[in-house]
């Protein structure tokens, strides 16, 4: 929720308790008395008006799931101000006799103002639901945000360890044709090291022959 209706509604419902006090304590007087405490009344009404014309713009600025919320119990606050404001009307039309007067106080006023503390009562009974459904929200939201963070931490550990495969792959693909490289210096060798058996070979085989022909004509003689 935000804490911006948080803080309007703190005040309104503080506005709406003293303006009950002062409906009540202004139907026992008269005279200039009366009047001077239903402008008092008149003026409270149009602090608690602005503060509800600020909590409903405030709660049309969020989330949708939130803002339904806000504007359900916004409703009742509307309410509740209009019970205010007919109490007062009561009080400024109320060229009243004193019988009429009292019982007015006695009836229609007490009716209205039980009402009215019932309709708070339901209001507070309201606003906990939604400080509640808030709080499940906002858990809601922690959760998924460790939860993000935790996506990302494994995405770059995955992307980590690809960049240390793709690294070991190359360090095996160079080693791959470092070997090639020298099975073909081994097998150049080899055929050099052959050819040159067959080279020492003929050589002995000539010089084996020259000595039995350089024998024989010595002998033969």
């Amino acid at each position: 929720m935000s804490d911006v209706f948080e803080r309007y509604e703190r005040q309104y419902c503080e506005i709406s308790a003293n303006l009950s006090k002062k409906c009540t304590a202004a139907a026992a007087l008269d005279g200039e008395r009366k009047k001077q405490k239903v402008s008092e009344i008149q003026t409270g009404l149009d602090e608690a008006e602005s503060l509800i014309r600020k909590m409903d713009l405030e709660a049309r600025s969020l989330q949708p799931n939130v803002k339904a919320v806000l504007l359900a119990k916004l409703r009742e606050y509307k309410s509740d101000l209009n019970n205010l404001k007919s109490e007062v009307k009561r009080l400024v039309s109320g060229n009243l006799n004193a019988a009429a007067r009292d019982e007015l106080l006695e009836s229609g006023m007490a009716d209205a103002l039980t009402a009215s503390a019932d309709q708070r009562s339901r209001l507070m009974m309201s606003t906990e639901r939604v400080n509640q459904s808030t709080d499940r929200i906002k858990d809601s939201r922690r959760t998924m945000l460790e939860t993000e963070e935790l996506g990302v931490s494994i995405l770059q550990d995955l992307s980590s360890q690809r960049q240390s495969l793709l690294h070991a792959h190359n360090t095996l693909h160079g080693v791959d044709d470092n070997v090639g490289k020298s099975k073909k210096v081994l097998t150049a060798m080899s055929r050099r090291m052959s050819r040159n058996k067959w080279i020492i070979g003929t050589v002995v085989a000539v010089l084996v022959i020259a000595i039995i022909l350089i024998l024989y004509f010595k002998l033969a003689k």
